[in-house]
């Protein structure tokens, strides 16, 4: 069977950045709804691409999906979210408080925790509150990258602890009235997760082993939740029908071996398995294709010549290895090879005779994956959440707690303990690791592309959570901004695939990055089967559909783009 069996009321489906999760629940979505199910397809992830796939707009109101009867999606925006949460906390007060009180309140609701808390409502409706979806037979959410999912899937409990254990009268989320009137809503979320009658969780992956670890991950930290019904979905497994083309053998042999490798935990669940299509997944005739594990194909007539983008990393780095220090930055939809690239400069800075530290803000790291044995010059480094909450919950008690009474030092711990402890703890930790750029060079492979923009606005809201909390201000974080502006001291590296929704995605970031005085410095096209000179029929056709987004990226999107093939020898 190429798609998960659903027989929940619930699914969601999670994993790996990259791995087709938004693929894999859309055919499923649509295969149910071929079937006369009623099916509202929800996406959670901020940089949701579910209304190209459908081929329709969507807002944050189920939209009938085109051409497709009883299938219908919608997107939770976590902007708009936080905006109208933000607006229902405060208007209650418009007129009754000073307007510098009301100006003060906005300002509380103006941080990542809103946001956060905002999509989780919007969320916690859906699931919590069976009505909301009354008239659907299956709800299928497609869940953002793993390290926003985990972080959303483990909300209900770390929301409704905090409202339980808070006794002040306001958190970073202003006042948690408003926050305890939700108490049933959350709770009832927390239970419908958890009921394996109501919920299954598909698990998605690549045959290869870093998505597979990441779903071994996921499983163990979903199973500590209490949520056990879950599925294995291993998206793109594909056998060369004849032995002889490198790469297809390569390809055929690295799918086998991790497949075989996996935790044996991991290979105890029920599992599918779906092929390696040769089109892309956008649009409906692509969704049945991936339900029907379609991978017939016939040779293209003529591949089409590979627009002339310089080959592979070397001339990138030659021109970074020059300025002799500095943060280089790769950023990017997840699954597109950011770790890959980022391992690859870094390690070949270090052999240059440069001094190299190649670290990740991603929650679900992988650069010790990619860096397999000791490389002299290069320090491989992560962002450990847990440590720096630690650090920074310490730092601020022993400057701020001081000289509190007991009850004021117990409202301080209390705010220590809300969400936005570990959004202000790490990002002090990435400014950190960026002030190292003085006397070396760092490499930071970044989270995918959601979480990085948030990140980077974190230095603008920022300062007023300091004023908040009273900590210090530390100097790199003042310096971070100038710094990340700076193009002769941070080079931003857009990785992206040739395919039509990771292209679209890394333009939407190179925006992003525009408008907050960030160019940059050049875009990796990576992992293209058309420059790699394969012959394999079914990758051959896969290639061929890779040209004219190729061609965009080099004529339209960026002064300074290389190629990087997909290489039988992967580095």
């Amino acid at each position: 069977m190429a798609l998960p069996s659903i027989a929940t009321r619930y699914a969601f489906f999670t994993g790996k950045g990259g791995v087709g999760k938004t693929s894999l629940s859309c055919a499923t979505g649509l295969a149910l709804a071929e079937a006369g199910q009623r099916v509202l397809i929800v996406s959670t992830d901020p940089a949701s691409n579910l209304d190209e796939v459908l081929g329709t707009p969507l807002g944050a109101a189920p939209t009938p999906v085109a051409d497709a009867t009883n299938l219908f999606a919608l997107n939770i925006d976590p902007e708009a979210a936080a905006q109208a949460y933000k607006e229902r906390m405060v208007a209650p007060y418009r007129g009754v408080l000073p307007p510098a009180a009301i100006a003060s309140m906005e300002e509380q609701f103006s941080g990542a925790c809103t946001v956060e808390i905002a999509a989780f409502d919007e969320f916690a409706k859906l699931l919590g509150a069976p009505e909301a979806t009354a008239g659907f037979d299956h709800v299928i959410f497609d869940t953002a990258p793993t390290g926003h999912t985990l972080r959303l899937l483990t909300l209900p409990s770390a929301w409704s602890g905090f409202i339980a254990s808070s006794t002040g009268g306001a958190s970073c989320l202003g006042p948690l009235a408003g926050l305890d009137a939700q108490r049933a809503l959350y709770a009832a979320t927390v239970a419908h997760l958890a009921d394996a009658a109501m919920t299954t969780v598909v698990l998605v992956a690549r045959p290869d082993l870093p998505a597979l670890r990441e779903a071994e991950r996921t499983r163990g930290e979903l199973a500590e939740l209490g949520v056990a019904n879950l599925r294995l979905a291993v998206n793109g497994v594909f056998a060369a029908a004849r032995p002889g083309d490198a790469v297809a053998d390569a390809m055929t042999r690295r799918a086998a071996q991790a497949l075989a490798e996996m935790p044996a935990t991991l290979a105890a669940l029920p599992r599918t398995e779906t092929p390696l299509i040769p089109q892309g997944t956008v649009g409906l005739d692509g969704l049945r294709a991936v339900a029907r594990g379609d991978a017939g194909v016939s040779q293209p007539a003529a591949a089409p010549e590979v627009p002339p983008l310089p080959r592979g990393l070397d001339g990138l780095i030659d021109e970074i290895a020059a300025a002799g220090r500095g943060v280089v930055m790769t950023m990017g939809k997840g699954g597109v090879g950011k770790t890959a690239v980022a391992a690859e400069i870094a390690v070949a800075l270090a052999r240059r005779g440069h001094k190299a530290t190649l670290t990740t803000t991603d929650p679900a790291a992988h650069v010790a994956w990619s860096v397999r044995e000791p490389v002299e010059g290069l320090e491989v480094t992560r962002v450990d959440p847990e440590r720096e909450v630690a650090l920074y919950r310490e730092e601020v008690l022993a400057k701020a707690g001081n000289g509190l009474d007991a009850a004021g030092r117990a409202m301080l711990e209390e705010d220590l303990r809300s969400p936005c402890t570990e959004e202000i703890a790490v990002f002090r930790a990435f400014a950190r690791t960026v002030d190292q750029g003085k006397d070396r060079f760092v490499v930071v492979d970044t989270a995918p592309t959601g979480h990085t923009i948030l990140l980077l606005d974190a230095a603008e809201s920022y300062h007023r959570e300091v004023l908040r909390t009273q900590a210090d201000m530390p100097e790199a974080v003042r310096d971070l901004l100038p710094r990340l502006r700076d193009p002769g001291f941070t080079r931003a590296i857009v990785v992206t695939l040739p395919e039509s929704t990771p292209v679209h995605e890394a333009e939407r970031l190179q925006a992003d990055l525009g408008r907050a005085g960030i160019a940059p410095f050049a875009w990796v096209v990576n992992q293209s089967l058309l420059a790699s000179g394969t012959a394999d029929p079914l990758l051959a056709r896969r290639g061929a559909a890779e040209a004219p987004f190729i061609a965009r990226v080099g004529e339209a999107l960026s002064r300074r783009a290389v190629l990087v093939p997909w290489r039988a020898d992967a580095p």
